[in-house]
């Protein structure tokens, strides 16, 4: 056997032309995109798969297989192309990435990586592939875990329903926030009961059921509004339900009667009665063609160089990473030991607390608090926590993070009174003990904030430019006590403890 060079000009050229080549290629920026941000891709299948609010993302992308499926048909009249432009969608992923990630926040890190993957798309299958799959691209945003923002309005909104309908039955109860007690005694409108799970999930589903069983969008619009509408209507019945049996029997019939209709039966519910309303007003009939091929396909959307197209999409994605990794400046030192102040005209005090509390802030390096009493009586709690920069997992502000921890009892209750630049809140505790909070964050040298979105944008500027990322958190909190307003004692602290930026700057060894 004889072995023979083959000239450069002879070897064999792979076929980019066709679908196969244009689907090769997709499939290799997709892998490297997955690959690249792998972190992200098991943060968001591990929320689908134990946090029961985002059950529901499992499916999403089977059905957006089938939604594919079902346009098989008409895609396979489509002549696929690599189309240039398409890489704006997926470098304002890209950048919109760097953005959530410079900032903290995973929702927009999920949510950057679908854009990411839709623009790899349209960009390897060129317009007319992506007019064709429009929805089924659009679809893929529902599996982004979205949505926990909606839970403490839901709470309130479900426990304001639950206490209009009590009312209307003659039912004596009572609400302070999300807590509402009648006779028979005490009752919690936790996140659980708050119906965000069955209200996310119906708008993926409502979603759906606008694009497959609709085509005017007067109809989906109805269909939408009324969907959600009952959603959130139907839980505040469900609530006052379960008050109502804990009224008439016992509050363990009444725990056995919510655990049945709010696991097995609300959902299955609430999905046959909205369909069952929508049915004759169905407008796509089954078998009707998706699009029509003819009209998406333009002479006028000429095609580029695959390779070209898939090493600027290379590119795009990986510069997003690299610059984050080029601008994170090393930390700031922070004091070696973090001391509480001393505020004139109060004093420490070891007076127990009516029930423990300890806000939670994961990773922070530094955390110290203590009680501060005067001589009037009043008694507040002071807690400080420093960081000396934000990453995963090391965040001033956050899921779980603040006043509350959602690993103890202690539960978020209302908003509260609290100054212009500091965040207030009320929380409980089983007795009830009812505590008022109110927070302030500083990041760097900026100036002190109660808002969380704030927060995140000055962490998101510090790490995007280098800038300074040492930030603090200061609590001041005070027991709600028959005859001593919590919101007194917490304002006449802030008053002797004087600027509290002072108190931050030195926290963190600023100034």
């Amino acid at each position: 056997m004889t072995d023979r060079a083959i000239a450069p000009d002879r070897l064999p050229l792979i076929d980019l032309t066709g679908w196969r080549g244009h689907l090769t290629a997709l499939g290799v920026v997709a892998f490297v995109i997955l690959s690249l941000f792998l972190d992200d891709v098991g943060t968001m299948l591990s929320i689908w798969w134990n946090a029961s609010t985002f059950g529901h993302c499992l499916f999403i992308p089977f059905l957006i297989a089938w939604l594919v499926q079902q346009r098989l048909q008409g895609l396979r009249a489509l002549q696929p192309m690599a189309w240039a432009p398409g890489l704006l969608w997926l470098g304002a992923g890209a950048f919109a990435w760097l953005l959530g990630a410079a900032a903290g926040v995973a929702m927009i890190r999920h949510g950057a990586l679908i854009v990411m993957l839709q623009g790899a798309t349209i960009a390897l299958l060129g317009p007319a592939v992506a007019r064709a799959l429009l929805f089924p691209l659009f679809y893929a945003f529902f599996m982004v875990p979205f949505g926990e923002e909606i839970v403490p309005p839901l709470q309130l909104v479900t426990a304001r329903l639950a206490m209009l309908l009590l009312d209307l039955s003659g039912v004596p109860a009572h609400m302070e926030g999300i807590f509402i007690t009648t006779p028979t005694g005490y009752f919690e409108v936790a996140e659980a009961c708050s119906g965000a799970k069955f209200l996310i999930a119906m708008t993926a589903y409502g979603a759906l059921v606008c694009n497959v069983c609709f085509t005017r969008w007067s109809r989906r619009i109805l269909f939408m509004a009324g969907a959600l509408g009952l959603s959130v209507l139907a839980n505040g019945v469900r609530a006052f339900a379960t008050i109502l049996v804990a009224h008439l029997t016992t509050v363990d019939a009444a725990v056995g009667f919510d655990h049945v209709v709010y696991g097995w039966v609300f959902f299955a519910i609430i999905m046959i009665v909205v369909m069952a309303t929508a049915w004759p007003f169905f407008d796509r009939k089954p078998g009707d063609p998706w699009f029509d091929p003819r009209a998406l396909q333009r002479e006028d959307e000429g095609g580029g160089p695959v390779g070209k197209v898939v090493g600027g999409a290379l590119t795009l994605v990986i510069a997003a990473p690299l610059w984050l990794a080029a601008t994170a400046a090393a930390a700031d030192p922070l004091p070696p030991v973090l001391e509480m102040p001393s505020v004139e005209g109060w004093s420490r005090t070891g007076a127990p607390q009516a029930y423990p509390w300890k806000p939670r802030f994961d990773g922070a390096d530094h955390f110290v608090s203590g009680r501060y009493t005067n001589s009037n009586g009043q008694v507040v709690d002071l807690a400080i926590a420093t960081y000396d920069r934000q990453e995963d997992q090391r965040e001033l502000v956050g899921f779980g993070q603040g006043a509350a921890d959602p690993d103890s009892e202690w539960v978020w209750s209302s908003p509260a009174r609290a100054p212009v630049e500091a965040r207030g809140e009320q929380i409980t505790a089983p007795g009830p003990v009812v505590r008022h909070v109110v927070s302030f964050y500083v990041v760097g040298d900026g100036m002190p904030t109660g808002s969380k979105p704030t927060v995140k944008l000055e962490t998101m500027k510090a790490r995007l430019l280098g800038q300074d990322q040492r930030a603090v958190a200061i609590l001041v909190s005070a027991e709600e006590v028959e005859g001593r307003p919590s919101d007194k004692a917490i304002s006449a602290f802030l008053t002797d403890l004087g600027d509290v930026r002072v108190l931050a700057d030195r926290s963190i060894s600023i100034r």
